[in-house]
This record gives structure tokens, sequence and C-alpha cells, in this order.
């Protein structure tokens, strides 16, 4: 399926993002009667920092956000092909990936995974959907020879 990723980089150190985004956004898409549409933005953390501050009232950097194009529920109908944005912030997820001890890519993999099923309805407020949204990330990372991030020393 080709998936349209669009990737705009206002980090210089993004430089891999684009590949990156190339390979775990359509796998979390895997399945999925498409093609679809998801927009990535690679900023600095004061660039996320205004971004949760304006759409989440919490001014402060994060490591990724998402903007679902519209409200889904996991495995319900898409009826708009443009999937939402996701902004991904550069030091603090170089800051994790360290405190963690995992590699930087294996990190933003995930990220990029997770956020890209936040776009599809997915949520982890309650614990049986943090169990089905863990779940799958860690089955969509495997397929793409990437361990378990929540697995014991790795996050």
């Amino acid at each position: 399926m080709n998936h349209e990723i669009d990737v705009l980089v206002e980090d210089d150190r993004w430089s891999d993002l684009d590949r990156l985004a190339q390979v775990a956004v359509p796998a979390a898409l895997a399945g999925l009667d498409g093609p679809f549409t998801v927009a990535i933005l690679g900023c600095d953390d004061a660039r996320i920092a205004a971004l949760n501050g304006d759409f989440r009232a919490k001014p402060t950097a994060t490591n990724v956000l998402s903007w679902p194009s519209e409200d889904r529920v996991p495995g319900g109908p898409i009826t708009d092909p443009e999937l939402g944005d996701i902004a991904i912030a550069f030091e603090t997820c170089a800051r994790e990936a360290a405190e963690q001890g995992k590699p930087f890519e294996a990190h933003v993999m995930h990220l990029l995974v997770h956020a890209t099923l936040h776009l599809l309805g997915h949520d982890h407020i309650e614990t049986d959907e943090a169990e089905r949204m863990e779940a799958l990330e860690v089955q969509i990372l495997a397929g793409l020879g990437f361990p378990d991030p929540y697995a014991s020393g790795m996050g």
C-alpha cells in the first residue's frame, strides 16, 4: 500500500526522520484499506512545548504529539484518508533514549508507531486500552526487528 507520509523537518538534527517515518507509519497501518496520508513534523523541544501549550494547555516539552483528523474508534471505519498530524521533538527523544539505555532509532520508531496508533483511535487512558495499545506496538515493532520497548531494561 502506498501511503503518503509527508515529513517536514524544522530541526536539522532530524536528518533520518523521513527514512524512519517511511518504515514506522506504514507498519502501523498494515492491514488497513488505504492509502492514507500522515503529516509529521520533526521539531525541537521549544516548538513542541509551544504546540503542547496551544493544544493541550501543557506548555512543556514532550516526546511526541498527535492530532487525528477525526475522532476514531480502534478498528472502526476510517472515513478521512488524511489520518492527521504528528510532531516529534528531538531533544526529548534523545534524552529519553539515553536515559532508557536504548538506541535512538529504536525509540523514535516506537514513538512514530505509538503516535500513528493514536491517529487510528487507540489510547492509553484506561488500563485495558493501554494494554491493547502496548501489545500492538510490541507486535508492530517486532515485525520491524525492534525489541519490546516496554521490556525490563528497555524503558
